[in-house]
């Protein structure tokens, strides 16, 4: 049981981690854009 949870937490930690990401280059390009527009 306690090896299935640690198992479940490394996978949500991974998806996490994979969504930060994700937001951060979206980010990036967000203010890219708005300097360009600039």
């Amino acid at each position: 049981m306690e090896q299935g949870k640690k198992k479940q937490a490394g996978r949500l930690q991974k998806v996490l981690r994979e969504q930060k990401a994700r937001v951060y280059i979206i980010r990036r390009c967000v203010v890219m854009l708005l300097c360009w527009n600039d």
